[in-house]
């Protein structure tokens, strides 16, 4: 029994040493597993980029992170300021250190001169960064008191104390900008070589060579940094923008691919409540018409959310005629004309989906005429009934959903998006009672045949 207590033991301290082994083991799978999941993600997000959809990106509860856009916000990191130029104040280390040792006449006059120019410098350089106060006349005053201490103190000093020129140049270029930037350049390099040359005769030409450089280059390299930041504000606009206008799409397809098909399967239903105690072989074939309207609004649904839906208009006429005939409405439907392209094709049977709807949820008619006729040049499709239309707020509006807003005569969630995407393919789209009753709605669009 010892023997088999001591391979107990021994197993125990086996298993208590494999333990971590097959934790770790077990952590570097699910990471592996954590990272592969990741990498999908990334590809698929890449995939509706070049796509041309919008990758959104959020939490467990579908948020996103605010911006709009649905991707985190690039880091650019905090914007410049005038912490950035300090450091060129070591420039004026020698005028210091001849202070400290002595070798300057009036200590005095220097120390205060120096206290001066450092703090109009400071003033100007953390006031340049912020337009408003770049242009502000207090700005330009201390730029200006900054180049008279500047001046004073390389012509009554000169040596070491010229290198303030640079400084100066440098503190111009941070402020003036635009079509002043080249004159006040030339002009602070031709005040720097004057000064500088009473004082130290051919020394003037690196001194005015310098005030001209530390301007210019200052100048430059803010006024690109400025533009860079500019321009990545205009590119997340954009992208807000893009990403509004697709949510704004995807809710209009959604609405219509769910409003019509939603009607079609209640309108069926109905009917086949009402035939079943007389006629079950009829009632069949409306539920079989239901489980396939329901079918094909799964798949449009899915084609919809991956952005790739091309609507075929002999599909929406007819699943409308099919519509029509079990809401108990006598359908005609008349297409004329050559072969329309696949974005004509689309927008028109939005166009018959949301009219159709309307006559069959509102209209309560007996007649339901569709007209598609097309050419070269236009293309035209007119839906009618002769139901009694809706009177909302005193106004006859017709049989479709109404609200507000939108073109003359064109009321409700579902004609106002088409109206919209209409007139952005440079057709038109317009709803009313009609001239001998009922409610028409009427839609053109340019060059549509293929």
């Amino acid at each position: 029994m010892s023997w088999l207590r001591r391979a107990g033991c021994r197993m125990s301290a086996w298993q208590e040493t494999q333990t971590p082994w097959k934790t770790e083991r077990t952590e570097r799978i699910e990471q592996a597993e954590r990272d592969e999941q990741a990498e999908r993600d990334e590809q698929a997000e890449h995939a509706a980029v070049g796509a041309g959809q919008p990758a959104v990106c959020g939490n467990e509860n579908g948020t996103g992170n605010g911006n709009g856009s649905g991707k985190l916000p690039e880091q650019v990191g905090p914007p410049p300021s005038g912490f950035a130029l300090l450091p060129w104040l070591l420039l004026g280390m020698g005028a210091f250190s001849n202070l400290f040792q002595g070798k300057t006449s009036n200590p005095w006059i220097g120390g205060i001169g120096l206290l001066l120019f450092n703090s109009l410098y400071i003033q100007v350089v953390f006031r340049a960064f912020s337009k408003k106060a770049r242009e502000a006349r207090s700005t330009r005053g201390a730029l200006i008191a900054l180049g008279v201490v500047t001046c004073f103190l390389g012509g009554l000093y000169g040596g070491s104390w010229l290198l303030f020129f640079p400084l100066l140049g440098l503190a111009a270029g941070a402020v003036v900008r635009g079509r002043w930037l080249g004159g006040t350049g030339l002009g602070l390099s031709v005040l720097a070589g004057v000064v500088a040359g009473l004082r130290d005769g051919w020394g003037a030409v690196s001194v005015a060579y310098g005030t001209f450089l530390s301007t210019m280059v200052t100048a430059a390299i803010l006024s690109l940094s400025d533009a860079v930041r500019e321009l990545r504000a205009a590119r997340e606009e954009l992208a807000r923008r893009a990403v509004e206008k697709e949510r704004l799409r995807f809710s209009r397809d959604l609405h219509d691919l769910l409003g019509h098909t939603l009607s079609v399967i209640v309108v069926k239903s109905e009917a086949a409540r009402r035939i079943a105690h007389r006629d079950l072989d009829a009632a069949l074939v409306q539920v079989s018409d239901i489980e396939s309207v329901g079918r094909q609004a799964l798949t449009e649904i899915r084609e919809a959310v991956t952005g790739y839906r091309e609507g075929s208009l002999a599909t929406d006429l007819d699943r409308a005629r099919s519509a029509l005939l079990a809401a108990g409405i006598q359908p005609v439907v008349r297409q004329s004309g050559p072969p329309l392209s696949a974005h004509a094709e689309v927008l028109l049977g939005w166009v018959v989906r949301e009219a159709v709807t309307n006559a069959v949820r509102h209209s309560g008619a007996g007649r339901c005429e569709i007209a598609v006729d097309g050419s070269s040049e236009r293309v035209r499709a007119r839906i009618s009934d002769d139901g009694a239309g809706i009177v909302v707020g005193g106004g006859e509006v017709g049989g479709g959903e109404v609200g507000g807003g939108g073109g003359a005569g064109v009321g409700g969630t579902g004609l106002k998006g088409l109206t919209e995407r209409l007139t952005a393919a440079g057709g038109s789209l317009e709803a009313g009672p009609g001239v001998r009753g009922g409610f028409v709605v009427s839609a053109e669009l340019p060059g549509a045949t293929a």
